[in-house]
């Protein structure tokens, strides 16, 4: 195999590897003073839970705040979460374990912080919760907040099977 073909195949098996990740649409924009720092509205779809979005909240520092106080490449971690059922609910693969799965992240730092949202099914309570937080290399964040989307009672299918 030539080098372009291996590294080729090499970089596509990374992307077969890499952890699904929703996408989000901005959907809202709140200006919150007058340096032009905003609150930012995300709609997240859960890209393996069809029928739930996560609307999703976070800061955005403008240019005039972070030239003011300094740390010019990072916005703070205050995050909040919102998710609701918006259509009929199909559940794909998802993690049953413990620790949920990742289902979006987006950067809040040139490097090291990043915005996370997670899926966790209890199935006990027969519910999902998604779990927001900030992920940093070197020090964890405890803000964070959590929504939950209740399946009792509800018409749901799941593509492999409701687990036992």
């Amino acid at each position: 195999m030539t080098s372009l073909k291996l590294h080729a195949a090499i970089a596509a098996s990374f992307l077969a590897l890499a952890p699904v990740s929703a996408s989000a649409e901005i959907v809202g924009k709140v200006g919150v003073d007058w340096t032009g720092n905003d609150i930012l509205v995300d709609a997240v779809p859960d890209p393996e839970v069809s029928g739930v979005t996560c609307h999703v909240t976070y800061f955005d520092r403008s240019v005039i705040d972070r030239l003011k106080n300094g740390n010019w490449f990072e916005d703070p971690s205050n995050n909040s979460i919102a998710c609701r059922q918006t259509g009929p609910i199909e559940i794909g693969n998802i993690s049953l374990s413990e620790g949920g799965e990742e289902v979006f992240r987006a950067g809040l730092s040139l490097i090291w912080k990043k915005l996370v949202v997670d899926r966790i099914y209890d199935k006990k309570n027969d519910t999902l919760i998604y779990l927001i937080h900030s992920r940093e290399l070197t020090n964890g964040s405890a803000k964070m907040a959590i929504s939950t989307i209740p399946l009792f009672g509800q018409n749901v299918t799941w593509k492999n099977g409701k687990p036992k």
